[in-house]
C-alpha cells in the first residue's frame, strides 16, 4: 500500500513539473511575442520618427544632451546629425531661446509639458523661422527623455500676415464692400458700408442686399444684374441706393463671383464707391461749360445784333430831325426809334450774360448803393409785398459799376415779385462771409477769399431742382407768353462772374427762393461818382475825325452822323485803308474813331500803330461787345475812351467831343 503512494507521489511530481515545463515554454513564447511586438513598436516609431513632417527633438532628461534627431528637423534647421546628437541643448544656438544655459534648461527639465506657440528661430545659414514648440518628460527603459516637437510655421504665419493684411485694407478701404452667399444672402460688410448706408453689420448680415433698393430701378435692372453674376461674369454698373434715413444715393458698384476649388460659385463680392458728391461737381462742372458756351453764343448774337440796331437807331435819329413833328411820318419814325431802345435792353442783356458788357468800376460801399435803390425797387415790386432792408454795419467794400448793381437789385427783385400770389415778403441784406478751402471743394468755381454777400430772399412759390438747373440760361423762363425774357437772371449770372463773384441760389416749391450774391472785397478808399448830366448835343469845332468800320451800313451810318455833328470825316472800311488816309492826311486828323474787332488787324493795334505816327491823334474805340484786345474781362483800361453800340446819335456826340476835349 505504501508502495502505491509513493508511486502515486512519485507520478505526480512528474506531472507537475510537465505543467512547470509547459508554462515555461509558454511564457517563453509570450516573451519572445512582446520582444518582438516591442521591436515592431520601435520600427514603427522609428519610421513615424524618420518620416515626420515636424521635427523631433529627443534630450536625455538628466544630462540635456541630444540622444536624437529626425531628419526633418536637420533639414529644416540646416545642421548635419552629428552636429547635434551628443550636444549639450544650452550649447545649442539655435534653441538660445529656450534652453541657453544650464539654469534655463532645469525650467525645461523639471516640467512635464512646455508650449511655445510662436517660437523664433534661425537656421544654420541665419535665415529666421517661426515654428510651434511642445516638449513633453517621459520614461523611457526607467530613465527619462523630453521629446520635443517641433513645427514650421513659417508659411502659415506669413499667409496669417497677408490675411490680416488684406483684412486690415478691406476695413479701411474708402469704398464699400459686401460679401453675400451664392444665393445673395449677406455675410460681411465692411466699416465703409456703415458709414455709406448707415445700417451696422449686425443689421444687415443674414439679410439681402435688397433692403437697399430705392425704387428707382426697376425689376428688368435687377434681373439682368442677377443673370449676369449668376452666370459667372462680373457686373459694373451705377445703381441709386436709399440709405437708412431715406436719403437717396449713387454708387458706382462692382459685383464679382468668387468660385470653390471645383469651380462652383459659393461667394459674390460687390465693391461699392459712393459717388454721389462726383456727380454734384460733375453736374456743376457741365453746367458752368455749357453756360459759357451760351455765353459765347449770346455775346457773337449780341454783337451782330448790335450792329443792325446801331444802322436802325442812327438813321431813325436822322430822319425825325428832317421830319415835321406835326407830320404823321414823326410819330411813326418815333415809334420805330422806341422799339429799336427797347430791342437795345435786350442786347444789353445778352451782354451782360456773356460778361462782355463794358463797366467803368469804382470802389464802393454796397450798403450806401442798396439803400439808394431801396424806394425804385418798393416800387417795382408794389405795395402789397413788403420789402426787407437788414443791413451789416461794417461791410467790406467792394470794386464795382454802380449801374451793375442796381441791374442785379433790380432783375432779382422783380423775380421775387413774379413768385409772390397776392402778398409777400422780399428781403435784402448784406454781411461780410469769409469763404474757406473746404467749401470751395464741394462748390465747383468757387474761390478762397473774403466777400461783401449780398442776399435777396423771397417767401413766393419756390422752384423744384429741374428748374434750378436752368434759371441762368437765356430765354429759359416759367413765366406765360409775354410776360418775360427768360434773361433777367442770366443778366443776373453774367455781371456777378464778370465781377469775380460767385452766385447760389436755394429753392423748394413753396418755401420761397434765396438768391445769394458772393462779391470779392476790395482793400480801397470808397468813391461816390456823380453823373455827368449833358443836355444839349455837342457840336464839332471843324475837327477831321477818321473812322474805320467794317460793317459797310455802319460806316455810312456813323460818317452821316458825324458829318451832321460838323465834323469834316474820313471813313475807311478797313484798317490798311486807314493807315493811308492817315498818312495821306498827316497832321489833320485829330480823332480816330475804330471798331475793335476788324479783318487784318484789330482797332488796339491799329490805334498804336498811327499813334506812333502821329502822337497828338486822340482815340476812340466803338464795339458791340468789349474784346480782350482793349479790355481784360470787360473792365476798360483807365484812361480808354469807348463808346457802345448801339450809340445814339447824342450819345456819340457827347462820346467824340469827350475824347476830343484837351486838342
Amino acid at each position: 500500500m505504501s508502495e502505491t503512494n509513493d508511486e502515486n507521489r512519485h507520478l505526480l511530481t512528474i506531472s507537475e513539473l510537465k505543467r512547470e515545463i509547459a508554462l515555461l515554454e509558454e511564457s517563453h513564447l509570450e516573451k519572445e511575442r512582446a520582444v518582438s511586438a516591442l521591436q515592431d513598436s520601435e520600427k514603427r516609431y522609428r519610421r513615424l520618427f524618420e518620416s515626420a513632417k515636424d521635427g523631433i527633438l529627443i534630450l536625455d532628461a538628466d544630462t540635456g544632451k541630444v540622444v536624437d534627431v529626425n531628419p526633418f528637423l536637420l533639414q529644416l534647421l540646416g545642421y548635419a546629425y552629428d552636429a547635434i546628437c551628443g550636444q549639450y541643448i544650452w550649447e545649442l544656438g539655435v534653441f538660445k531661446d529656450i534652453a541657453a544655459s544650464r539654469e534655463a534648461f532645469k525650467t525645461l527639465q523639471h516640467n512635464e509639458y512646455i508650449r511655445y506657440d510662436d517660437l523664433p528661430l534661425e537656421t544654420l545659414d541665419g535665415r529666421p523661422i517661426a515654428v510651434e514648440f511642445v516638449s513633453n518628460v517621459y520614461v523611457v527603459d526607467y530613465s527619462k527623455v523630453i521629446q520635443c516637437n517641433i513645427r514650421d510655421i513659417t508659411g502659415r504665419k506669413k499667409a496669417d500676415a497677408e490675411r490680416k493684411r488684406l483684412m486690415a485694407a478691406i476695413e479701411q478701404v474708402g469704398d464699400a464692400i459686401v460679401m453675400t452667399d451664392a444665393q445673395g444672402t449677406i455675410q460681411y460688410v465692411n466699416p465703409a458700408f456703415e458709414r455709406t448706408t448707415g445700417y451696422t453689420s449686425v443689421e444687415v448680415v443674414g439679410l439681402n442686399p435688397r433692403i437697399l433698393q430705392s425704387g428707382r430701378l426697376d425689376e428688368s435692372f435687377y434681373r439682368n444684374l442677377w443673370d449676369t453674376i449668376s452666370d459667372g461674369r462680373i457686373w459694373a454698373g451705377i445703381m441709386v441706393n436709399k440709405r437708412k434715413d431715406g436719403n437717396l444715393y449713387s454708387e458706382e458698384t462692382t459685383i464679382s463671383p468668387i468660385r470653390d476649388s471645383s469651380g462652383r460659385i459659393v461667394n459674390y463680392v460687390a465693391v461699392q464707391r459712393d459717388i454721389t458728391e462726383h456727380l454734384h461737381l460733375t453736374a456743376q462742372l457741365q453746367q458752368a461749360q455749357k453756360m459759357e458756351a451760351v455765353g459765347l453764343l449770346a455775346g457773337g448774337v449780341a454783337h451782330d445784333y448790335n450792329n443792325m440796331l446801331s444802322v436802325i437807331l442812327g438813321y431813325t435819329e436822322l430822319a425825325l430831325g428832317k421830319v415835321d413833328r406835326t407830320e404823321s411820318l414823326h410819330a411813326d419814325l418815333e415809334e420805330i426809334y422806341k422799339a429799336a431802345i427797347r430791342s437795345t435792353e435786350i442786347t444789353r442783356q445778352l451782354l451782360a450774360f456773356a460778361r462782355k458788357q463794358v463797366i467803368n468800376p469804382v470802389v464802393l460801399n454796397l450798403n450806401q448803393n442798396v439803400q439808394s435803390m431801396l424806394k425804385m425797387l418798393q416800387r417795382l415790386i408794389g405795395e402789397d409785398i413788403t420789402l426787407a432792408w437788414q443791413p451789416e454795419v461794417g461791410l467790406y467794400p467792394i470794386k464795382m459799376d454802380p449801374a451793375q448793381i442796381d441791374q442785379l437789385l433790380a432783375n432779382l427783385c422783380v423775380n421775387a415779385r413774379d413768385a409772390i400770389t397776392d402778398v409777400g415778403r422780399v428781403i435784402i441784406e448784406t454781411k461780410n462771409v469769409i469763404i474757406d478751402e473746404t467749401y470751395c471743394i464741394h462748390n465747383i468755381g468757387f474761390e478762397p477769399g473774403e466777400y461783401a454777400l449780398l442776399t435777396v430772399s423771397d417767401d413766393g412759390c419756390g422752384m423744384d431742382k429741374e428748374t434750378l438747373g436752368h434759371i441762368f440760361e437765356p430765354f429759359f423762363t416759367t413765366k406765360g407768353m409775354g410776360k418775360g425774357t427768360g434773361l433777367g437772371l442770366s443778366t443776373v449770372h453774367g455781371i456777378v462772374k464778370q465781377n469775380n463773384g460767385f452766385i447760389n441760389v436755394y429753392s423748394e416749391p413753396g418755401n420761397g427762393t434765396t438768391f445769394k450774391i458772393y462779391l470779392p472785397w476790395y482793400a480801397g478808399q470808397t468813391i461816390e461818382v456823380q453823373p455827368e448830366d449833358i443836355e444839349e448835343i455837342p457840336l464839332s469845332r471843324g475837327e477831321t475825325v477818321l473812322v474805320v468800320e467794317d460793317e459797310p451800313l455802319l460806316l455810312k451810318m456813323d460818317k452821316k452822323m458825324l458829318e451832321d455833328l460838323g465834323y469834316r470825316v474820313l471813313a475807311a472800311g478797313a484798317p490798311s485803308e486807314a493807315i493811308d488816309l492817315a498818312k495821306a492826311h498827316a497832321g489833320q486828323i485829330r480823332l480816330l474813331i475804330t471798331d475793335v474787332v476788324m479783318p487784318e488787324m484789330n482797332g488796339r493795334d491799329l490805334a498804336e500803330r498811327l499813334q506812333a505816327l502821329y502822337p497828338d491823334m486822340k482815340i476812340l474805340f466803338m464795339s458791340g461787345y468789349t474784346a480782350t484786345v482793349i479790355a481784360h474781362r470787360g473792365v476798360l483800361d483807365e484812361g480808354v475812351n469807348f463808346i457802345q453800340k448801339p450809340f445814339s446819335f447824342k450819345g456819340l456826340g457827347i462820346k467824340v467831343r469827350d475824347s476830343l476835349r484837351g486838342t
